[in-house]
């Protein structure tokens, strides 16, 4: 006598770019309770290369039509940024489940908007925080939440990527319309959206910050234009921040900070230890995590079980499948068990408020107060 059918989850994914290929397709791949139902692209042979790559069964080019297919159950936006709320929202309209790239939004009342129209629906939804799913983030975080680490006195996120030091390196993705003479939000918001979250989840809420944007790099070629452009992006953001629970923060986001890919790097100093995760691929490793205590100062080397990590993966595994395999891997057990969800399009929503914030601290010269949480997140 068999048993009933593992249950499994329909995916349609719209973009069959690059980041597709190397993060979210391979991490469904893998994991036998995703079934990989279909693939958008606006361009035909792309979406068929990435079926056929990854065993999914239907093709489209047109978002509307993935996401009115009933048998997709849940559809992942991994596309350019101007594009994900119209189509995370068409998602929602109907019904299905979104995991979004970020930012969801360009501004903070759009993402919230998105957060309460999912919560209207009844359906789920996920944020693209790949850094969430380090191993060795989660186990600081586990850390913070049994009182390994005692109260929190400091966090430290940094995140450097030195791809944009060099100007023949086309920048992408600026903001349509943007005068080219005055500051442009980027760094910050490109990859700050992930080192604030990371931050707020381990610190809590934020209750004020200070920043200060700068441009360095004066000319550099720019993706959809000729030739060399003068823009005055952010190439580089540091910030001040203080929490609701009496803790501080530092923070730095850069395009032009010399070191390998992802660049992330968080620690945490409480009461009863510190902790110091590493996410960058140094060696053929893609991550290392230090401990220290007030009686033994000295930082040691933790080595995570093999539990830690998705089946079929270790340390060597490249960083955007090894974390986006554990991305899948929750989030998919979040909708077919009814598990609490986590890094939600309300914690994009407020990683999106502290980098408005950051900017117009910067804009203003002045801290800038949060609002304050009244209400339990959605």
């Amino acid at each position: 006598m068999t048993g009933a059918p593992a249950k499994r989850l329909g995916v349609g994914v719209i973009g069959a770019h690059a980041w597709a290929e190397k993060a979210h397709l391979p991490g469904y791949h893998a994991y036998d309770r995703a079934d990989l139902v279909a693939i958008c692209d606006t361009v035909p042979e792309r979406a068929q290369a990435m079926a056929d790559m990854f065993g999914i069964r239907k093709v489209y080019t047109d978002a509307a039509d993935l996401i009115a297919d009933p048998e997709v159950q849940m559809v992942d936006v991994c596309t350019p940024t101007d594009t994900h709320l119209p189509l995370s929202l068409a998602a929602i309209a109907a019904g299905k489940h979104v995991i979004s790239e970020k930012p969801l939004a360009h501004s903070t009342e759009d993402a919230f908007h998105a957060a309460h129209a999912a919560e209207q629906m009844g359906v789920r939804t996920k944020l693209g925080f790949t850094f969430r799913y380090s191993p060795a983030i989660r186990q600081i975080k586990r850390w913070i939440d049994d009182g390994t680490l005692g109260e929190i006195f400091h966090v430290h996120g940094l995140e450097q990527n030195s791809q944009f030091l060099d100007p023949l390196y086309p920048l992408r993705q600026v903001p349509a319309g943007r005068a080219f003479d005055q500051m442009i939000p980027s760094s910050i918001v490109g990859y700050g959206s992930h080192l604030l979250d990371l931050v707020r989840w381990c610190a809590g809420e934020y209750k004020s910050v200070i920043g200060s944007l700068h441009n360095y790099v004066p000319e550099r070629l720019v993706r959809g234009y000729e030739g060399m452009q003068r823009i005055k992006v952010d190439d580089g953001t540091v910030a001040l921040a203080e929490f609701a629970s009496g803790a501080q923060g530092i923070l730095q986001t850069s395009y032009i900070a010399i070191g390998n890919y992802p660049g992330v790097e968080l620690r945490v100093y409480g009461s009863k230890g510190a902790a110091v995760a590493r996410l960058v691929e140094e060696n053929g490793i893609a991550e290392t995590l230090h401990f220290a205590t007030p009686d033994a100062v000295e930082f040691r080397k933790i080595e995570l079980p093999e539990s830690a990590y998705p089946p079929g993966t270790t340390l060597h595994t490249p960083w955007p499948e090894l974390y986006y395999r554990n991305l899948i891997r929750h989030w998919v057990d979040e909708i077919l068990d009814d598990a609490p969800g986590e890094c939600t399009f309300y914690d994009g929503a407020k990683s999106q408020e502290v980098v408005n914030a950051i900017v117009t601290s910067h804009e203003e010269r002045r801290w800038v107060d949060l609002p304050p949480v009244e209400v339990s997140a959605p």
